[in-house]
């Protein structure tokens, strides 16, 4: 690591943008999934792979990491040894384990992708996926049939209970009387669980399910498929995917914020202690997008929705307190 970057970290980073001019920047990042599950760790793949070519960075990664607190801190450990210009954890799981490994590398610039916590060179960057999360809730509450909407996701992190309560106030917003099933079913990429729990969820009715999953979306996929319900996705499209199954998807591009991270490393704008959110107002990064199967006037009660939330005219709560699923 440069000096500069040491100096600026203790004075509040305002020079380091001048010495990233001169110097190429090396990036270290832990996934703790799959690179590949097309879904929310590929989306942070894909952000330092853009980190690579919009930087010239040089960057290395460390992926397949259990969401146990000390392998979590073990990964960012070696990660950090090598003294990068920057170490990014993706994905709120690492929040604790990032605040713990950072205060041991007090001059390396810590960033949490998804994250709630902070300190002297730690920062998390957030896109807002509730946000995108409540306007699904929303199209599922005005394209139900059936009255029942579901929700499954994996692993209980707070960027997963907080897209979860979002759709659920999103529905309960279009259509306060549906029923709504909820679970964590513990893993984002078993396939066969997935599948168990989306058919459980269709056999009590469910006409739409929201699905937070990683590599395990496919199995859900296939039930719903099977039963006839319709999915809605997130991170990415599913409706340019799968568009017999997907009627919906809750986009939250969270390769953008590493990219911005890094960005404002490079201009000497980052600062630790912050958390730093990125939602509705910035389309590219937030969206609701849906299938060409949703009539003309859902559309535009949307549009309309999603204006009021950029606005303040819609505050999206993203809490939840009822009952869940067991399997």
């Amino acid at each position: 690591m440069n000096a500069t970057i040491r100096l600026a970290l203790a004075a509040s980073m305002l020079m380091a943008g001048a010495s990233h001019a001169q110097d190429t920047l090396s990036i270290a990042m832990l996934i703790p999934g799959k690179i590949d599950d097309n879904g929310f760790m590929e989306a942070g793949y894909n952000g330092l792979l853009k980190i690579e070519k919009q930087f010239g960075a040089e960057v290395a990664y460390t992926d397949q990491v259990q969401p146990e607190q000390d392998k979590l801190e073990e990964a960012l450990r070696a990660l950090a040894q090598k003294t990068p210009d920057m170490v990014i954890a993706h994905g709120g799981q690492n929040n604790e384990a990032a605040k713990t490994v950072a205060a041991e590398f007090p001059e390396i610039p810590f960033v949490v992708v998804q994250g709630g916590v902070t300190g002297t060179n730690l920062s998390s960057y957030e896109v807002l996926q509730e946000h995108s999360a409540w306007l699904g809730g929303a199209a599922a509450g005005l394209l139900t049939q059936s009255g029942v909407v579901g929700h499954i996701s994996g692993i209980r992190v707070p960027p997963g209970l907080k897209g979860r309560g979002g759709f659920y106030n999103g529905l309960m917003h279009t259509r306060p009387d549906a029923k709504f099933l909820t679970i964590f079913a513990g893993n984002q990429d078993d396939t066969d669980l997935a599948a168990r729990v989306a058919k459980a969820e269709t056999e009590q009715g469910a006409d739409i399910i929201f699905t937070m999953l990683n590599a395990g979306r496919q199995g859900a996929t296939d039930a719903m498929r099977e039963a006839g319900a319709k999915q809605i996705g997130n991170v990415i499209d599913w409706t340019k995917v799968e568009p017999d199954v997907f009627i919906a998807s809750a986009i939250a591009d969270v390769s953008i914020p590493s990219v911005q991270a890094v960005q404002d490393l490079a201009d000497g704008t980052w600062k630790p202690g912050t958390i730093k959110h990125i939602g509705l107002e910035n389309p590219d990064a937030v969206s609701l997008t849906l299938s060409d199967a949703v009539p003309a006037e859902i559309r535009s009660r949307i549009d309309t929705l999603r204006e009021q939330i950029v606005k303040g005219e819609i505050a999206v709560s993203t809490e939840y307190s009822g009952p869940e699923l067991e399997m």
